[in-house]
């Protein structure tokens, strides 16, 4: 009887000591589940934090960005054109993507087309032009000469941009002009309608519309209101044109290479004219405007052209533009898959101070 009262209190004992191990084994597992669950809700609590701060500096660096498209959100182009340039067909391309890039464009339309202003409109112009912040960015266009913003006291500065052309290719598609028109607007009545004397018989004649100081345009576009700008052949002014065109203007292109200048704007101007050049290229107002019945003159015209002095200066602007649209070209421009497009950044940031 003893013996079995024994063998019952060792088996109790073995049993109390198995359960004992069993308990002890679930607490030190719990325990150990416990530590990898805190250390698991520690680390999303890092990483949320952690991605927190990515997303807040995320969000500076977008703010800052958005600082910098406010900044040229203000920007404001003016487009002196001189006529018969090619200039509707690039205001073309403007006016299909204005909305599409969210900008304004605005014509510029003067009295019996005069290309000066009087002071007190060159006042009311400059003012409108730079405190309506409502049609901002703005690409303003006209036949106007060039105007410097700063003579009157005006901080912001436009962006200038322009386009000209061989002087006596540019002459003679105004004299057609005059008498036939274009395919633009077909149904206009054009001052010279039915006078069908030939360029190359207006020349012979000594007529007034073939009179080489006729060509004395571009010039003084770009030389300005100064009343010397207007004297054909003025030295001075072809000086003033030149450097008003090297220090106000931000790229002056060619008719010739239209397309070239459409991708240089893109490249320069994106918030404008992003997207110009496909546009350009697959677009259905590459060449809008044709002047019709344009006979091309002569050799012998043509040499009798270029004796003058005002063809050998209004050239010389000419070929000055020319030399610095391909120098521009040249560094902005690559071409890639047949469509010239910017380069890309060729500069970088480094050794900041302090760290």
């Amino acid at each position: 009887m003893w013996k079995i009262k024994q063998l019952f209190i060792i088996l109790s004992l073995i049993v109390c000591a198995v359960l004992y191990c069993h308990f002890v084994r679930k607490v030190l597992y719990q325990d150990e589940t416990i530590k990898k669950l805190a250390g698991t809700i520690n680390e999303l609590r890092l990483k949320d934090f952690d991605y927190h701060n990515r997303n807040d500096v995320l969000a500076d660096f977008v703010n800052v960005g958005e600082g910098t498209k406010d900044s040229f959100d203000d920007v404001l182009v003016i487009y002196n054109r001189v006529p018969k340039t090619a200039s509707t067909s690039l205001m073309g391309v403007a006016y299909d993507l204005c909305k599409r890039n969210k900008f304004h464009v605005l014509h510029i339309n003067t009295s019996r087309n005069m290309h000066v202003m009087s002071l007190s409109d060159q006042r009311r112009f400059i003012e409108n032009v730079t405190m309506w912040q409502d049609k901002k960015p703005a690409l303003y266009h006209g036949h106007i000469a060039f105007l410097n913003f700063q003579r009157y006291g005006f901080s912001q500065k436009p962006i200038y941009i322009n386009l000209i052309r061989k002087p006596l290719d540019r002459l003679v598609s105004y004299y057609y002009f005059l008498r036939y028109g274009d395919d633009f607007r077909p149904y206009l009545v054009r001052k010279r309608k039915g006078n069908t004397v030939t360029f190359d018989e207006c020349v012979e004649l000594q007529e007034n519309d073939c009179d080489p100081e006729n060509m004395w345009l571009q010039v003084p576009f770009f030389c300005g209101h100064h009343v010397d700008c207007w004297e054909p052949g003025n030295e001075w002014a072809l000086n003033q044109a030149k450097q008003n065109l090297v220090e106000h203007y931000l790229v002056v292109g060619v008719t010739e290479e239209l397309e070239d200048f459409v991708a240089m704007l893109e490249a320069v101007l994106p918030r404008l004219f992003r997207g110009a050049t496909r546009h350009f290229l697959e677009g259905k107002k590459s060449h809008l405007r044709k002047t019709y019945n344009k006979i091309d003159p002569s050799p012998e015209t043509v040499q009798k052209i270029r004796n003058s002095k005002i063809w050998r200066m209004e050239n010389e602007f000419y070929e000055f533009t020319l030399k610095q649209f391909h120098a521009m070209k040249k560094r902005t421009l690559i071409e890639k898959n047949g469509i010239l497009e910017d380069g890309g950044q060729r500069f970088f940031f480094e050794k900041i101070r302090p760290r």
